[in-house]
């Protein structure tokens, strides 16, 4: 399997948009085929890519609840699931996207979710690379669904409740035993100089920072147009950004 990179942190952060931008690193630098994975309900990371339209795992899911006792004759319910699996992979150049979806709706989900969570892992091998946007919070931390991650980026405003609140995901990290082998924090919108009050509750937190991402009038004038974040242009002070922080990380 190849690396995991996955998002964490409270809502309104800026998760989708370091996704995008880390996946436009590494599409640029030729370390592709990249999976993109949206892991949050409201997803969002598709327009982010340039990639609408795309159907999510969740209602291929639901699909299946539905119509499970009535599955096309000769066709096991394991390679339904996994016909449903590929028909939601939204392809591109260098670029693959798989939209997890609303959560379960009523009813017991566990053969599906069990199945499907196989065959994502097999999908997952295919691919350099993994990255996923999270929901916001720490709910997908406790479903244990960001197991077996290489880099798992906090990303927090420019805010002192931003940073405890990353402190309160690196706790419950170690409190589930989670399998993250590199943390680092991200801070987005940040000033041109960070106040030393803000650098000392980061000491206090015990996390470390690997970058900060400027405002960049690049990214707001994309979002407006409603173009996809890949095009962003090589002067860019996010671009920039996220590139010195891939560089450390990325072998």
């Amino acid at each position: 399997m190849g690396k995991v990179i996955a998002m964490a942190g409270k809502g309104g952060t800026g998760k989708t948009t370091l996704s995008a931008l880390i996946i436009r690193y590494l599409k640029r630098k030729g370390r592709g085929p990249i999976l993109a994975v949206d892991a949050d309900p409201n997803a969002n990371l598709a327009e982010a890519l340039g990639l609408n339209g795309c159907k999510s795992l969740g209602a291929a899911r639901e699909e299946f609840f539905e119509s499970k006792m009535n599955l096309p004759a000769g066709m096991s319910k394991e390679t339904y699931l996994e016909m449903k699996l590929h028909e939601v992979l939204a392809e591109s150049e260098g670029v693959d996207l798989l939209v997890m979806g609303r959560p379960e709706g009523p009813g017991c989900y566990c053969y599906a979710n069990n199945i499907l969570r196989r065959h994502i892992d097999l999908l997952s091998k295919n691919y350099p690379f993994v990255v996923m946007d999270n929901e916001a919070g720490m709910e997908h931390l406790s479903r244990r669904t960001t197991q077996g991650v290489d880099h798992l980026l906090f990303l927090s405003d420019y805010s002192i409740k931003g940073i405890r609140t990353v402190g309160k995901i690196q706790t419950l990290i170690g409190d589930l035993n989670l399998s993250v082998k590199e943390k680092h924090l991200v801070v987005d919108r940040t000033p041109a100089e960070l106040s030393p009050h803000f650098l000392e509750e980061i000491e206090k937190q015990g996390v470390r920072l690997l970058g900060t991402i400027p405002q960049d009038r690049f990214i707001f004038e994309h979002d407006l147009k409603g173009e996809s974040l890949l095009l962003l242009p090589e002067d860019s002070s996010a671009v920039r950004a996220v590139a010195g922080m891939m560089e450390k990380i990325i072998q």
